[in-house]
């Protein structure tokens, strides 16, 4: 029996809204430990000390060879790769034909004629690979999926180190002061006799690095991290912290890709299974799914929309970027409003949706309604708890008129009516006052540490500030 595809759910749905609002498809969860300790103690090493954060189970590898690769990655992203070389890495963006975001994931420049993209949201990377199966392109793929969809291990380990105190680790680990490392480049370690790969990164608002080798390797050099960094706070971060490291760092894992609606995207809803669709759930309720894209301006990716190449979407980005758009933010809930929120589990008669620590995310694309005057100004994306700032946030798109620091908006939570996704319990909106705050979050994520090089950072005895 062939699989359902993706236009063929659409069409018996009625519509491409219908068909996530009330599909049966769960919320993304990290098949990794929920917690070590607790997740409280984890946000806050990332913060204070060092957290290492298992990157090896929840994302897809695709492996692109061959001398048309890069031709491929030039047409489906927005970016430039005017200076892109081998041992470098950069967020890679791709957008629809109308100019609007499909997903985005960290492209490794492996070697010549060789890349590995990382991404953890299924759509990017199934664009990927029908454009390279349907295009003329002289380059091959391999693909290993997450743990979900994978039977057997990764092809490789991932390990994320995040903190104050990462940089002395390494050098502890490695026997050997770090060399000269740029952000998003990368460098080679042996740590417990074995190669290992690193990208100078940073994900929680923090920096580190982002390591990686050979499954078969990856225990003995993750023991080899453990007892290193013992002397240097290290603590080991599960799911439940790992899933709301974005909030502090500003990065919006999920929004919804743009390949629902449009003739030009019929033959890759066509080519896609249903089975990937994803789910939809907030308080947006419009019909028209187009109303849920953003574009890269709308997600703070104005940076990266290079026009020194022809790729998908360029047209409709040149007549957009000079467009009035909206701002990415972060929205600050009002601590009574979300005490009062979560008081109602505690009353008779219908509660307001439940509100869960550290992440509260019930479907995959959450799109909840921010209103200001009453009016639509914007949407909430991702919400959670950061323990570090003893604060409820999300992050949102809003008109940028609104996007000064300490506007306060208002964040309608819940679904009215109530869909039948089976992580929705019968429950009422409620309205949660919030004030706009930057994005990223964290101060030091947003005063510049990309600009300083590994080395400076192992330099400065635990002060990592710029």
């Amino acid at each position: 029996m062939t699989a359902e595809s993706l236009e063929a759910a659409i069409q018996r749905a009625g519509s491409p809204v219908e068909l996530l609002r009330n599909s049966m498809a769960l919320p993304y969860t990290f098949p990794v430990k929920p917690e070590f300790s607790n997740w409280r103690i984890e946000q806050q090493a990332w913060r204070e000390t060092c957290a290492l954060l298992d990157q090896s189970h929840h994302m897809a590898d695709l492996f692109l060879s061959g001398p048309g690769a890069l031709e491929l990655l030039s047409k489906v992203a927005v970016n430039s790769f005017s200076t892109f070389r081998p041992e470098m890495a950069k967020q890679l963006v791709a957008t629809s034909n109308d100019g609007y975001v499909i997903g985005d994931g960290i492209l490794f420049y492996l070697e010549p004629e060789r890349f590995d993209f990382v991404g953890a949201h299924p759509a990017i990377v199934d664009w990927l690979q029908f454009n390279l199966e349907t295009g003329e392109y002289d380059a091959t793929f391999e693909r290993d999926e997450n743990s979900l969809d994978r039977v057997g291990p990764p092809k490789l380990y991932r390990y994320e180190l995040q903190g104050p105190t990462a940089a002395a680790l390494m050098e502890d680990v490695t026997r050997a002061p770090l060399p000269e490392v740029r952000f998003f480049h990368m460098t080679r370690f042996r740590i417990a006799g074995h190669e290992v790969r690193a990208l100078r990164h940073g994900m929680a608002g923090q920096p580190g690095f982002e390591l990686f080798g050979p499954w078969e390797e990856g225990e003995e050099v993750l023991e080899d991290l453990l007892q290193v960094g013992t002397a240097h706070g290290l603590v080991q971060a599960g799911a439940k912290a790992y899933s709301s490291a974005n909030l502090e760092s500003g990065w919006v894992p999920s929004p919804l890709p743009a390949i629902f609606s449009g003739d030009a995207m019929q033959a890759f809803r066509e080519w896609r299974s249903a089975a990937r669709a994803g789910s939809l759930g907030g308080s947006m309720d419009s019909e028209d799914i187009r109303d849920y894209y953003l574009s890269p301006y709308d997600l703070g990716y104005g940076h990266i929309v290079a026009f020194d190449h022809d790729f998908i979407g360029r047209a409709a980005l040149e007549e957009m970027r000079v467009r009035h758009h909206r701002e990415k933010v972060t929205l600050v809930w009002d601590r009574d409003d979300v005490l009062a929120a979560m008081a109602t589990f505690l009353d008779s008669g219908v509660p307001a949706k439940y509100i869960d620590w550290p992440k509260s995310r019930y479907s995959l694309f959450q799109s909840d309604k921010v209103l200001h005057g009453g009016r639509l100004v914007g949407i909430s994306m991702d919400c959670g708890y950061v323990y570090n700032d003893r604060a409820m946030i999300s992050l949102a798109s809003i008109e940028s008129e609104l996007a000064e620091k300490g506007t306060e908006v208002v964040v309608l939570w819940g679904e009215e009516p109530n869909s039948s996704k089976p992580q929705v319990e019968r429950h009422r909106q409620v309205r949660i006052r919030a004030k706009v705050a930057p994005a990223p979050f964290a101060e030091l994520a947003r005063s510049g540490y990309r600009t300083a090089s590994a080395r400076d950072l192992a330099g400065r005895d635990g002060d990592v500030s710029p």
